[in-house]
């Protein structure tokens, strides 16, 4: 970026931060990151940051809405002008992992809020996530039975939670493999079976 971090107008600083936590996310611990290192990162004074944060708690329901915006956003469009709903399923799947392959750090911060016993902004922001991705993947299972494609008799619920659960296993892994380029090798394979399980005998 050309412009320095002390000239850029409030609604860009305050992206600015966002991807700076983003940045540092996928290379530490999320519960690490003070906001002093979100500073220095940035090259900013801790008084800059909180004329555009109220508080740490307030960065963090910024960063989840990113999140949440970016990554629905992407989910959406790979599955768009997909007429096959199980086909739409597996380019919502890769695309998912694409996303968080160029943002390790964001699984990290999401397990993390998920984590906490109490109910924060960005712990909500996250649940809210998971709730409307699960709503378009129960579209999507509807419509598969409606067409032949998926079994008629498959549990909606059980399938949406265990298309994003595969997700959350498949990040883990890479996560503790220390090989985010890990899971572009297994979603494929990983998939094929999910795919099995629901399909249509048919």
């Amino acid at each position: 970026m050309n412009i320095h971090p002390k000239h850029l107008p409030a609604d860009e600083r305050r992206a600015v931060t966002v991807e700076s936590v983003v940045a540092l996310a996928g290379s530490q611990n999320p519960s690490e990151i003070t906001t002093a290192a979100i500073a220095k990162h940035m090259n900013l004074t801790q008084g800059a940051l909180f004329r555009h944060f109220p508080n740490k708690e307030a960065i963090w329901q910024a960063v989840m809405e990113w999140v949440a915006e970016r990554l629905l956003a992407r989910i959406d469009r790979s599955a768009q002008g997909i007429e096959s709903p199980l086909a739409a399923m597996e380019a919502m799947f890769m695309s998912h992992i694409e996303f968080v392959a160029e943002h390790p750090g964001v699984p990290r911060m999401m397990f993390g809020e998920l984590q906490r016993a109490e109910s924060t902004p960005a712990k909500r922001m996250v649940q809210t996530l998971i709730r409307r991705y699960g709503e378009r993947l129960h579209l999507l299972i509807e419509k598969g039975k409606a067409s032949g494609e998926l079994s008629p008799s498959l549990d909606n619920e059980a399938a949406a939670t265990l298309f994003i659960g595969t997700i959350q296993g498949l990040v883990m892994q890479s996560l503790l493999a220390g090989d985010v380029g890990r899971m572009h090798q297994d979603a494929p394979r990983i998939f094929a079976i999910y795919r099995r399980g629901i399909r249509s005998a048919q």
